[in-house]
């Protein structure tokens, strides 16, 4: 609504005359609000692996048991005679599928052909795909025990608290589909402690974590643990003042052990995930990214206008948990 009285715009008579005969002069873009970026959901979808149809479409063998066995050998180099030995197994993975109708009104097009200032089909479209990230973001670091849902960190990195199966399997019959989780205690989040973490992992499949991802106000007290090491080298003959971009202070990343850590709008304040990128990936159906039906008449309905249906298969899998770390506890400043 107009402000009157404020500026060069009167107030009372002067300014009911002048809201009849002046158009305003909108912005001709529409300043989004609501929704929030997340950089591990960009890359997971930017990486994302081709998933199709059939029944379990993402079937991962994996090996759980030894298939061999070794023994030391003397001058006549004799051996037991090999028994079979059977270490493979399945994890299973459905698709999941998300979906934001999108409704166009008859009359919304009639009123706006022509006059749109901004089309409002335009907006809500936009509105969809934003919907639709919120949704898979939100639900890749909450869900544990929707099953309609995207599977969740805190299912996918687990010992079995959160989630007994994993890709169908149990992992109280198959401890090594177990990840190592912790509890910080109540600390700020350092160097020294997250590191520790990290080599966790090691320790528990050899394998170091490919990244870590947590709230900005936990990755802002590790950061502090960083800044108070900080060291500014002057280049002979120059000054601060003479860089373009003045001296460079604080990092976008955090590297710990050689991981580095980012922080993610969606991330619960007080945890860390470490995960490792070759075995946790994002698969998208290949007819059905972010896909949309085109519209379709409500006429059937007693309606004029038409609806259509953006819509996403897929889901979060792991292949190998117990290269992953979840750690739970850490402090978090106040932003």
């Amino acid at each position: 609504m107009p402000i009157p009285g404020q500026g060069i715009i009167p107030s009372g008579s002067a300014y009911t005359e002048l809201t009849a005969i002046t158009r305003r002069a909108f912005l001709p873009t529409l300043t989004v609000q609501l929704y929030n970026a997340s950089p591990w959901l960009a890359a997971l979808i930017a990486n994302a692996q081709v998933a199709s149809g059939g029944i379990s479409p993402i079937t991962a063998p994996v090996q759980g048991a030894r298939m061999t066995t070794f023994s030391w050998g003397g001058y006549d180099a004799s051996f037991g005679i090999p028994a079979q030995q059977n270490g493979i197994f399945d994890l299973e993975y459905n698709l999941k599928l998300g979906m934001v109708p999108v409704p166009f009104l008859g009359m919304e097009a009639a009123v706006q052909v022509d006059y749109a200032i901004v089309p409002r089909i335009e907006a809500v479209m936009n509105d969809a795909g934003n919907v639709m990230t919120d949704a898979f973001a939100t639900a890749t670091y909450t869900n544990t025990s929707n099953t309609q849902a995207f599977n969740g960190l805190n299912a996918l990195i687990d010992d079995g608290t959160n989630a007994i199966t994993v890709g169908g399997q149990s992992r109280t019959t198959n401890p090594v589909l177990k990840s190592k989780v912790y509890n910080a205690g109540s600390v700020n989040p350092t160097r020294q402690n997250v590191s520790q973490y990290i080599n966790g992992a090691a320790k528990n499949c050899g394998e170091a974590p490919s990244y870590g991802l947590t709230g900005f106000g936990t990755w802002s007290l590790l950061q502090q643990d960083f800044i108070g090491q900080e060291q500014y080298n002057i280049t002979p003959g120059q000054s601060f003042d003479m860089e373009t971009q003045g001296p460079r202070s604080g990092f976008r990343a955090l590297m710990v052990s050689g991981v580095p850590i980012f922080p993610d709008f969606y991330c619960p304040e007080g945890t860390l995930y470490l995960p490792q990128s070759r075995y946790m990936n994002l698969y998208l159906h290949e007819q059905g990214s972010f896909a949309f039906t085109g519209f379709e008449s409500t006429l059937p309905n007693g309606q004029l206008g038409y609806i259509g249906l953006l819509l996403t298969i897929g889901e979060l899998i792991t292949t190998k948990p117990s290269s992953m770390v979840r750690v739970t506890g850490f402090n978090s400043a106040t932003l």
